[in-house]
């Protein structure tokens, strides 16, 4: 038992430490975690949305300080994701649908670290405001559904449609998994939500590895093959959650 709690906040520290180091809060992954430790829904949704919080923060500040922070880029996402991540968190889905939406949404990521992370430099494209309201609605609804930021599917979309680079990515994301991790959250504590005992003890782990993460993903700093193991962890726990009933 001893060793179990050991790996968990381990693989804790390290998720928050590679998310924050591109941007992210980091919900996907510790939502994957405690799937894989076997920890119950109603406990996953607000718990990795409270970590998000501080780890998603951490981020943006290091980004922001670093000149990537995209105001008329962020502002129409997140109008349109904040109201749709409040009413998202008021629903309340059976377990078993929301581990089988989880698990497709594990999948974003593991494409996110495979394919999204070395994407070249070109001419970037106009954002469209229409387009932008759209995506943030859809976003920001999943968000309170789920239990994440939105981070992991705002990243690709971003990068894939030319609208900003890696660093201007990572700095709109994680000030967007702010915003939409608060608004679900509020949503959820309308509704009742449970904490983990050990939830202090969580903040402490996640918040530490932020903050490292943060830093040196401001400074450039290359960790190709930890995203990998991560892209690895994930894909297991997606496979754990749409192929078993546990």
């Amino acid at each position: 038992m001893q060793e179990s709690i050991v790996l968990f906040f381990g693989l804790l520290f390290l998720v928050a430490f590679l998310y924050a180091s591109v941007g992210h809060g980091g919900a996907s992954g510790y939502l994957a975690l405690m799937a894989i430790f076997s920890i119950t829904p109603e406990v996953m949704k607000p718990t990795a949305l409270l970590l998000n919080l501080f780890v998603s923060l951490t981020s943006f500040i290091q980004f922001y300080r670093g000149g990537y922070f995209i105001r008329k880029i962020f502002w129409p996402l997140a109008l349109a994701s904040v109201p749709m991540a409040f009413l998202g968190g008021l629903v309340v889905l059976d377990g078993l649908v929301y581990k089988k939406i989880l698990g497709l949404l594990l999948l974003i990521p593991v494409a996110r670290f495979f394919f999204f992370s070395n994407m070249p430099a070109g001419e970037f494209n106009q954002p469209k405001t229409w387009l932008s309201l759209i995506i943030g609605a859809v976003i920001g609804l999943l968000s309170g559904l789920i239990g994440i930021g939105g981070g992991i599917i705002l990243s690709p979309m971003l990068l894939f449609l030319k609208w900003t680079d890696q660093k201007q990515t990572a700095a709109i994301s994680a000030l967007f998994i702010f915003v939409n991790s608060a608004s679900g959250l509020a949503g959820q504590v309308t509704k009742g939500i449970q904490f983990n005992t050990d939830m202090a003890a969580y903040v402490l782990v996640a918040f530490t590895g932020g903050i490292f993460g943060a830093y040196f993903g401001a400074l450039k700093f290359k960790q190709t093959m930890l995203k990998n193991i991560l892209a690895l962890v994930l894909l297991l726990a997606a496979g754990k959650l749409l192929f078993t009933s546990a």
